[in-house]
């Protein structure tokens, strides 16, 4: 059956036996609603859309059309999971669009933070209309909504993003298709779990809409940027080698737009700080930061200054939330 509202007396999905069971009544909803039509869903690797992928693969198969907009603001290696997992594992219908010339080209000189929020999400809009518009028979909209989501948007707190910011020949085409929308995201991950997406993918923390957009402050050049994926890169790896991966609720680098003078070789450097990120919550109103053993932040520091081109400078953020937000922009 598919849900309008979450039933006031669904049980939580807590246990591998409650997903198997959410997850076939969901299957044979979605085959009942999309017959032997078409569905598109806009993949990016997240969490949300992910589940519904995988869930709809497993319904309809091919009907399902995905697209993957690589924007040129991902974290290293995520364009490269969604392949490997959807395309090369599962056999998904996968469109790949690199638009990362695209994207930059538009923010470039671009400094102001909602200005460059709004240049992303208008652009991505515009390249997943484009993609859709060379589709024939495609009659379903599948989107990663999930109950606190709606929650949100009752409240006023976000607006629900549906269909809404499609162009109107778009959104019209479409009816929506929201398999896990009475979900939280504890359950999501779990109902992922069961249908056999890898725990990275299941597991991972939040990123942020506008992606590296918002941890490159200021205007994003190509040479910052590279930076902010690789210094978040060598961060994540030694998360995961040192047992914090799952344990801290989010960390990440920023690669402010400012520099400063070093040494380095004996010479002279006028480079960038980097700015390490590591934050736990449980409701995001209010945040703390992970303190990490002095011999772990040693050699993080020393793998970032060694190998990330335009960094003379590591620091560690120690403001908790309030004052300070999880993101810098």
């Amino acid at each position: 059956m598919i849900y309008d509202r979450r039933p006031d007396s669904m049980e939580r999905i807590t246990t591998p036996e409650l997903a198997d069971a959410f997850i076939e009544e969901q299957l044979a909803a979605l085959r009942e609603q999309i017959g032997d039509k078409k569905v598109l869903l806009a993949l990016s690797g997240g969490v949300d859309s992910s589940v519904v992928a995988a869930m709809l693969i497993k319904a309809v198969g091919q009907q399902l059309v995905c697209v993957h907009v690589n924007h040129g603001l991902l974290i290293k290696g995520e364009t490269e999971q969604v392949i490997e997992v959807f395309r090369n594992q599962m056999n998904a219908n996968l469109i790949y669009v690199d638009a990362t010339d695209r994207f930059l080209d538009k923010l470039a000189g671009v400094s102001d933070p909602e200005q460059k929020r709004h240049i992303i999400g208008e652009e991505f809009i515009d390249v997943f209309a484009e993609e859709a518009r060379k589709l024939d028979g495609v009659e379903f909209l599948a989107q990663g909504t999930i109950w606190p989501d709606i929650l949100e948007s009752e409240a006023g707190i976000k607006a629900h993003h549906n269909a809404g910011g499609l162009p109107e020949d778009i959104a019209s085409r479409f009816e929506l298709v929201e398999p896990v929308k009475i979900l939280f995201k504890d359950e999501v991950r779990l109902v992922g779990k069961q249908l056999g997406l890898p725990d990275g993918m299941v597991y991972r923390q939040p990123f942020p809409g506008p992606g590296l957009g918002v941890r490159c402050p200021g205007a994003i050049t190509r040479d910052r940027l590279a930076a902010v994926r690789e210094s978040d890169a060598i961060l994540r790896e030694e998360f995961a080698k040192n047992g914090l991966e799952g344990k801290v609720w989010q960390y990440f680098t920023v690669v402010p737009d400012f520099k400063s003078t070093g040494v380095k070789n004996g010479k002279r450097t006028f480079d960038w700080p980097c700015i390490i990120r590591a934050i736990n919550t449980t409701d995001v109103m209010e945040v703390s930061v992970e303190h990490l053993p002095d011999a772990l932040i040693d050699h993080i520091v020393s793998r970032i200054l060694a190998e990330v081109p335009g960094i003379n400078r590591v620091l560690y953020d120690f403001t908790p939330k309030p004052p300070a937000t999880v993101e810098y922009e």
